[in-house]
């Protein structure tokens, strides 16, 4: 056998001593050296004897050479298929496709044949939509439908319930929020939303070491019935928004309407009047154009009166008044009925109707300023200046409010409110150098603290409602508890990047624990616990 073709390699004599002085062998493209190596294995496996010498005389190579094959390709088997690479790459492959499937779903709100498209494009394993829509239903089935704030802790955790449905398609989701830290407790995709329903909803919650210090929700009766049967000793608190500003606020715009539709029909009949040809068309003329002003008259009145007393009404529910201090219980009820009496004398049946339901949640509504009593208690341990704690209270308020306001001119004249607040609340403190502003901010943080756990409404919960709906849309509303279960871990472990909770998570919030991992780390931790095959290739 000659030197040329031993190894593979072509020898050029004429090469400089320090060149190299073989060249790969055009002829032994890398499919025929993979399967010289593959038959020299199978040969060596199978103990078939006269086989690398019928290699080397097949394709005109040394049987050195052909060992050399052999061997590399027995090394790379050993690699890829030891015991330990089968639980690290594929593992690690596979945990990479199911992060970006997690992230497109819950992060992107893509829907699943979304998904599917992305991940087809970038050449991704489990790309078909059976095997996304498989994977997420597994993995929501390792999460609970109650949240656990400490499976070791026997603690248990008092906060405020706010409670809600929505539905998807026939079927509603019973929801529990805390709404001063934006954490679900628990989601329930059930059949009925009956007073039984309710109550074993609120029941397991109970179990789960979750107490109610009070509940906030609006009137349903189901609703009702079921917070009646599992924590009747926990004072409900009716949501104000729902009893009031939902109830009659609507009518705002209603009346604004007819006031710019009167308006709009006397101005076109006051341009009928020049075009009479006739004294007697004339009059008529006059006639309706007389009743139409005094039908503008009095739908302007009306609109007028309305929003006045309906501001009146709003403003009564304030937990602070315009120096800061803690407004009374009694005092803010018989303000408002005497509100509602107004608003009945405005003789419009629907809104007399309207006026009736509002009165029936009245025995409910106040029970926010008892707490805010006891929260102002507490606030008088970080604040000793009496002035300066109306000044923060004043300040929160403002805040509040700000937030709250859709309407940019009343939003930035809020935030002014609370700026000016604030600096007397400083003024107040006497504090002058930079460890005082440090510390002025601080006690700030503390007393807004305090004072958000002061909950009028369930609009947390409606804001949750608003978030969880998009993905019920890009499921064509098909949910399962599953998905419900992923979806509440997301919500709960995701950081908030902006609003009065920006850098924090709702769980941070809740149990004032550091999150040191992000929600998909989170989510691993529990697959590799309770389903660690999950992150195999199959």
């Amino acid at each position: 056998m000659s030197l040329s073709y031993s190894a593979g390699f072509n020898y050029s004599p004429k090469v400089p001593f320090n060149k190299r002085i073989f060249t790969r062998r055009s002829d032994l493209t890398n499919e025929i050296r993979l399967n010289i190596g593959v038959a020299a294995l199978s040969a060596t496996f199978n103990k078939q004897w006269g086989t690398i010498t019928h290699l080397a005389e097949r394709y005109d190579v040394s049987r050195t050479f052909i060992y050399q094959l052999r061997n590399g390709l027995k090394k790379a088997g050993e690699f890829f298929f030891d015991e330990t690479m089968i639980d690290t790459i594929p593992s690690t492959v596979r945990k990479s496709v199911i992060a970006t499937m997690l992230s497109l779903r819950l992060e992107g709100g893509s829907s699943i044949g979304g998904i599917s498209t992305i991940m087809k494009r970038h050449k991704h394993d489990l790309s078909s939509t059976g095997s996304i829509s498989q994977t997420l239903s597994v993995i929501g089935g390792l999460l609970p439908m109650t949240m656990i704030i400490a499976e070791e802790s026997m603690v248990s955790k008092f906060v405020v319930f706010a409670i809600d449905e929505l539905y998807s398609k026939s079927y509603p989701i019973l929801i529990t929020v805390d709404p001063v830290s934006s954490c679900i407790l628990r989601i329930e995709l059930s059949k009925t939303c009956t007073g039984n329903d309710w109550k074993n909803h609120l029941d397991c919650l109970d179990s789960n070491g979750i107490k109610a210090v009070y509940r906030v929700s609006d009137e349903g009766s189901g609703l009702c019935a079921g917070q009646t049967m599992a924590i009747c000793d926990v004072v409900r608190q009716s949501d104000t928004y729902h009893s009031i500003a939902h109830t009659i606020g609507s009518w705002i715009y209603r009346l604004e309407t007819l006031a710019y539709s009167a308006i709009l029909y006397e101005y076109k009949r006051c341009e009928t009047l020049g075009s009479a040809k006739s004294e007697r068309v004339r009059e008529e003329r006059e006639a309706k154009y007389v009743l139409a002003r005094k039908r503008t008259a009095t739908e302007i009145t009306k609109y007028e009166n309305f929003l006045y007393i309906y501001q009146c009404i709003i403003g009564e529910l304030n937990v602070f008044d315009s120096d800061g201090n803690l407004r009374n219980k009694q005092h803010a009820e018989e303000n408002i009925r005497c509100g509602l009496m107004l608003l009945e004398e405005l003789n419009h049946p629907k809104i007399t109707n309207a006026v009736n339901k509002v009165r029936r949640t009245l025995t409910d509504l106040f029970h926010y300023f008892d707490f805010a009593k006891e929260i102002i208690e507490e606030c008088k341990t970080i604040v000793v200046d009496e002035d300066s704690l109306k000044a923060y209270c004043l300040a929160w308020q403002w805040g509040k409010s700000s937030r709250k306001s859709k309407n940019s001119k009343r939003k930035n004249g809020a935030l002014e409110q609370e700026k000016f607040c604030l600096e007397i609340a400083e003024n107040l403190n006497q504090l002058e150098d930079e460890e005082d502003n440090d510390r002025d901010i601080k006690i700030k943080r503390e007393v807004y603290s305090r004072l958000d756990r002061i909950i009028q409404s369930s609009a947390m919960v409606e804001c949750i409602n608003s978030i969880i709906r998009p993905y019920l849309n890009t499921g064509k509303n098909n949910v399962t508890q599953e998905q419900l279960n992923l979806l509440m871990h997301y919500l709960n472990h995701r950081r908030y990047s902006d609003g009065v909770r920006k850098g924090k998570t709702p769980m941070e919030i809740l149990t004032g624990n550091d999150q040191t991992k992000d929600w998909i780390e989170i989510l691993f931790d529990i697959i590799r616990k309770k389903d660690p095959a999950l992150l195999l290739a199959s």
